[in-house]
């Protein structure tokens, strides 16, 4: 209850600003799916589906933090909404430094094939369990496609 300049009573009912879970939900989001991300070569080389779900994480909680500060009689949030705000600020630092400067310093495979450079002859399984051998592969033509796929 808070009282108005007369004297009299008013009631105020505090609304939850549940905008500013939903914001940090999506910072969460954002910084746990990257795995699930990276399976996908359209997200795998830059992480913009992660970047997308912090940005709108933040977005979120930047307003509803305004609000909550803007309002306070009416809109609860003044000691979570920075508590989430820091919390999500420090998974963004991290994601952001482990994505694009740690991974950067990886230093380059010395015993992969150059473009051009004729490549060892290997046995690997194809897609129904078969060994095939690369050998095999170049008596019946003249040449062979390689695709080498970065990390796991």
């Amino acid at each position: 209850m808070d009282s108005e300049p007369g004297g009299s009573k008013i009631d105020v009912k505090r609304r939850w600003n549940l905008s500013l879970w939903l914001g940090f939900l999506f910072a969460l989001a954002g910084f746990f799916t990257y795995p699930f991300f990276a399976q996908y070569p359209i997200t795998r080389d830059f992480p913009w589906a992660n970047l997308l779900l912090f940005a709108i994480g933040g977005i979120l909680l930047l307003l509803r933090l305004v609000r909550a500060f803007g309002n306070p009689r009416v809109y609860r949030g003044k000691i979570v909404g920075p508590i989430f705000t820091i919390l999500s600020l420090l998974a963004f630092s991290f994601f952001a430094y482990t994505i694009f400067y740690v991974v950067r310093q990886m230093p380059a495979s010395t015993g992969a094939p150059r473009v051009g450079q004729k490549a060892p002859d290997f046995t690997l399984p194809d897609q129904n369990g078969k060994s095939v051998a690369l050998a095999d592969l170049l008596s019946n033509s003249t040449g062979a496609l390689l695709i080498f796929y970065r990390g796991r």
